[in-house]
């Protein structure tokens, strides 16, 4: 099971391609997004069957996880 996470504007959550792996990275990468965006009122987290994509952690924020795999390569 993945996550998803949408920003909530006039009453309704919008959702794009990002999937996390974990509710927690969802959460976390929600809050961050809503200490920048003015517009949301919230966000809100789902679960998804589609494949994760991203990682986010509040050191690196959100990555895309294949320029994280590549950015670890080139560093080996």
């Amino acid at each position: 099971m993945a996550y998803k996470y949408g920003m909530i504007v006039d009453g309704k959550a919008g959702f794009n391609a990002v999937v996390l792996a974990t509710e927690e990275e969802a959460n976390d990468a929600g809050r961050e997004l809503m200490s920048r965006w003015f517009v949301p009122t919230g966000w809100e987290v789902k679960k998804t069957d589609e494949p994760v994509n991203y990682t986010f952690d509040w050191d690196n924020g959100l990555q895309r996880l294949e320029e994280k795999l590549n950015a670890q390569h080139q560093s080996n």
